[in-house]
């Protein structure tokens, strides 16, 4: 079959539903509703002649033919990307599509350089469009080594091969409890007691087993993949929580949580710039890594 432009558009809303999950999930990342989504994904398997996918009650799957699309349509749009990148390159212009996978809560750091790099990048070309998807610290490494994304910013104790990893700051992680729990405003000899009691939320980066050594309870009914998760399960005052300071400083002045034991119970975190090693870098790509290196402080 002929490949148009339109069939670009409806292989990337695929993408888009495949990389979400489902169709719903897929609707704040695409910006449309799921109605219209369900009617792009009918109008690209009658054009393909082939059923991609189940949906339904019993959730979305992908059939052996949507399989086999959904990785042909990555190799397809990387190729698009590579095609565009390269004649721009050749008229020594920056041009296609940056795309970034970061962590989420990095818009709170006053050190994270993303907002500075788009700007940076904005003023010496016009034709460069933007896609920032932000994501669990392991979906961003995935993300560069499947070419998803040029970059990534996250965090990695355990480096994959084929990927490179340049250091930008430490993130400072302290323990919370918001102001409804018991322990906002206990007496000091009250504190060691209340620890012991208290269900700790289990998050996506202390999930690992040699990180959870403070001696607290992670045998609970909490778990988050995502800051903002942890938050909304602090602020019920049934939970304590690690957060970055930078995004729980928001809560922290309006008297809403406190840091428990702030000497005992803290964190660094290396936020790390991740790129590829193995496809060979763009000027665009180049461009990007290297402003956010000078933008970052």
């Amino acid at each position: 079959m002929q490949v148009h432009d339109v069939d670009l558009r409806l292989l990337r809303i695929f993408v888009a539903i495949v990389e979400c999950g489902g169709l719903s999930a897929a609707e704040s990342r695409l910006n449309i509703g799921r109605s219209t989504i369900s009617s792009h994904l009918s109008d690209l398997e009658v054009r393909l002649g082939i059923k991609l996918c189940k949906r339904g009650r019993s959730g979305f799957e992908l059939t052996e033919p949507g399989r086999v699309t959904y990785q042909a349509s990555l190799e397809l749009l990387q190729q698009c990307e590579a095609f565009t990148t390269t004649v721009a390159s050749s008229k020594n212009e920056l041009s296609g599509r940056v795309t970034i996978a970061t962590i989420d809560t990095m818009v709170s750091d006053p050190r994270c350089g993303v907002a500075r790099t788009i700007a940076a990048l904005k003023t010496k070309s016009d034709n460069i469009q933007f896609d920032i998807n932000v994501c669990e610290a392991r979906e961003v490494e995935t993300s560069v080594v499947n070419g998803r994304s040029l970059v990534g910013i996250g965090v990695s104790r355990h480096h994959l091969r084929g990927l490179d990893y340049y250091p930008l700051h430490n993130e400072n992680n302290f323990l919370y409890c918001a102001n409804n729990h018991p322990l906002f405003d206990c007496k000091p000899s009250e504190v060691n007691k209340l620890l012991q009691d208290a269900e700790v939320i289990t998050s996506n980066y202390m999930r690992d087993k040699e990180t959870r050594n403070d001696g607290l309870n992670y045998q609970n009914s909490a778990i988050a993949y995502h800051d903002e998760g942890i938050a909304h399960l602090i602020l019920s005052g049934k939970f304590i929580g690690y957060l970055p300071d930078h995004y729980a400083n928001y809560w922290v002045d309006k008297g809403l949580f406190k840091t428990i034991l702030p000497e005992k119970y803290a964190y660094q975190i290396p936020v790390v710039l991740i790129s590829s090693k193995n496809n060979p870098a763009s000027p665009l790509a180049n461009a990007l890594i290297e402003e956010i290196k000078r933008c970052h402080c």
